[in-house]
């Protein structure tokens, strides 16, 4: 089921995302940086089912690797020390970061048409950012 999601994805759109990044708490140099960088996003998968996601920009990249249902500790790409988890529902790649008594999630879905949409909650905010396969 992760099959999908596997590859090179690009950014082509980020929309609310100021407003999700205040919502987590970012401060406002952050968030600037932030706004202005489109990831790539690098999905893989090995063998033993460990999943590796790499955002990559020119600003910073960060790689989490991880295996579905387990809990594992993250550092977030604004340095927020999370505990994570990815789950896997209705053909979404779920992860729900839990820090400081907060909770945000992160849903990312591939669509009919090839792109991958990730829809990032906090609270009633949502942000939506959409990327296209490169590879």
């Amino acid at each position: 089921m992760v099959d999908k999601f596997v590859g090179t994805w690009k950014m082509t759109s980020s929309d609310n995302f100021d407003d999700y990044m205040k919502a987590l708490g970012v401060g406002f140099a952050t968030r600037q940086v932030g706004n202005r960088t489109k990831p790539s996003l690098i999905i893989n998968m090995d063998d033993q089912g460990m999943i590796c996601v790499k955002s990559q920009s020119t600003f910073k990249t960060v790689e989490i690797k991880f295996k579905l249902n387990e809990p594992f500790e993250e550092t977030t790409a604004d340095d927020r020390k999370t505990m994570t988890v990815f789950t896997l529902e209705n053909g979404n790649l779920v992860q729900k970061q839990n820090w400081d008594g907060k909770e945000t999630t992160i849903e990312r879905e591939v669509t009919g048409d090839g792109k991958l949409i990730a829809k990032c909650v906090m609270g009633d905010v949502v942000a939506v950012r959409t990327y296209v396969k490169e590879a």
